[in-house]
């Protein structure tokens, strides 16, 4: 004899028992109103068309054509509106929090011997003497404030 071992235990050698096939559900009956005719030449006859009780179409019968004009489903306008809202929303929300700050402190660049450079910044009131290449790039010494 041979088993199949799985996660739960051995599983036993009996057939599976058939599933009873059931028997398809029918579709919505589609129901016709009544024809009504419009005036005016060619002469044209409407035939709308109703799915539980709610119009889904018309068939327009004019100049010896008969043509069917689907009419727009309300609850798929809105869930299709719903979507593109919250698209539109989300790429929004996305982009304002996604946008770059500007930094607090201007551009740092690291000068000879250690001196440190915040361009674009406004540099404070001279308190000793710096070197010339110090002036040349405004590079400004970083000392701890005792």
């Amino acid at each position: 004899m041979t088993a199949i071992f799985n996660a739960t235990g051995p599983v036993p050698l009996v057939p599976p028992r058939p599933v009873p096939e059931t028997a398809p559900q029918p579709a919505a009956p589609l129901s016709v109103g009544p024809v009504q005719e419009l005036p005016g030449t060619p002469p044209a006859a409407v035939l709308p068309v109703t799915r539980d009780g709610r119009p889904v179409g018309v068939f327009v019968a004019t100049g010896g054509r008969v043509r069917y004009r689907p009419l727009p489903d309300p609850d798929r306008l809105l869930v299709a509106t719903a979507g593109v809202l919250a698209v539109g929303l989300v790429t929004a929300g996305v982009t304002v929090l996604g946008r770059r700050r500007p930094p607090a402190v201007a551009r740092l660049t690291m000068g000879p011997g250690g001196w440190v450079s915040f361009r674009g910044v406004r540099a404070p009131a001279p308190r000793a003497a710096r070197p010339w290449w110090a002036r040349l790039h405004r590079a400004h010494r970083l000392v701890a404030e005792r």
